[in-house]
């Protein structure tokens, strides 16, 4: 009786543990996540239209077909079917054509770095409205916040308004590591050296959890952060206090907030240098340390001039190489001179 009540009782269990389960994706506040919930849901759907059927026809078949069934037909010379090919077939090929037609619609219309057109459903992005701008930056083990238009920055926590665009313009300082609040929108990869940028926007306030989706060494599980969605005011206050909170972020102090730390706590910096995000961006932060943006542009010009140079006629490329060789002999000091 108890084993009995024991069988019983372990499904229903399964469901109490799975009711208290926080499926973020599938009650997101940000329009972005929830659109990417829905699709979940209608990819799950479609695919059901067929395990479901193969599920009741396999325990059907098994069921008819038994062996103590003798009514059963027995047909062993039946090797084919023009009508159950074309279902077994027909069927799942339709199912591929819609998900593949659903998935390549809302892959273009959720890329990330493609400008809103909405609020949430029904709620167009009025003229006027300007995104906000947030600058992440993925260190070891924790997350640098700035907002360059407010002239603040933070570590480990995320503020911004509801019902604003939000932009984020996301690197790395050292490894790759990848963005994600399940709640705003998918997750986006933080890579050093690279920009990635992700537009999205909240629809309701509260304190969410962000964090970095992918490994990047001893410190990634406690790589996390808080992500506050408040009301315009309260975010246009929160900004002042952190401007009046004082302390700057620069390049000297950034080199030691870089350095690697497990469990970092939150903090606030009431002002940042402007070119800080462009020289992590291109791995410049120490001085004396050539910017890759300038040593790529000089490149780009030198593979320039070399293409401009193949294409001169051979006797105009062996008078310049001539010249460039008398100048050198010209400049280069003798051994009479360098004593």
């Amino acid at each position: 009786m108890i084993s009995k009540i024991a069988r019983r009782g372990i499904p229903l269990l399964s469901l109490a543990s799975l009711a208290g389960c926080n499926t973020v994706v599938f009650n997101a506040g940000g329009d972005i996540a929830a659109q990417q919930g829905q699709l979940i849901i209608v990819s799950v759907l479609l695919m059901l239209l067929i395990v479901v059927p193969v599920i009741v026809a396999t325990l059907y078949f098994a069921w008819r077909y038994r062996q103590g069934n003798t009514t059963a037909p027995y047909s062993p010379d039946w090797d084919h079917s023009t009508r159950l090919e074309l279902l077994i077939w027909g069927a799942p090929l339709l199912i591929i054509i819609a998900l593949g037609l659903i998935t390549w619609i809302s892959t273009h219309l959720l890329e990330p770095s493609r400008p809103l057109t909405r609020l949430s459903e029904g709620r167009p992005i009025p003229a006027s409205t300007k995104p906000i701008i947030v600058q992440v930056v993925a260190l070891d083990w924790k997350w640098l916040f700035i907002y360059p238009e407010q002239g603040i920055a933070t570590v480990n926590e995320l503020v911004t308004p509801i019902d604003v665009p939000v932009r984020f313009k996301i690197t790395a300082s050292t490894v790759m590591n990848s963005f994600y609040i399940p709640t705003l929108a998918g997750q986006i990869y933080a890579m050093p050296g690279m920009e990635t940028t992700m537009n999205a926007v909240m629809n309701k306030t509260g304190t969410f959890r962000g964090f970095s989706a992918n490994y990047s060494g001893a410190g990634f599980s406690h790589m996390r952060f808080d992500y506050k969605a408040t009301s315009a005011a309260d975010f246009d206050a929160w900004v002042a206090k952190t401007k009046a909170g004082g302390g700057a972020l620069n390049r000297t102090n950034y080199v030691e907030l870089a350095k690697p730390s497990e469990k970092h706590p939150v903090e606030f910096y009431g002002a940042i240098d402007p070119e800080l995000y462009s020289k992590i961006l291109n791995m410049c932060v120490v001085e004396g340390t050539p910017c890759m943006n300038k040593t790529m542009a000089a490149d780009a010009q030198r593979a320039k001039g070399d293409m401009a140079m193949k294409e001169l006629p051979k006797e105009e490329i062996a008078r310049r190489v001539a010249a460039q060789a008398a100048a050198e002999v010209c400049t280069t000091p003798t051994k009479t001179e360098k004593k």
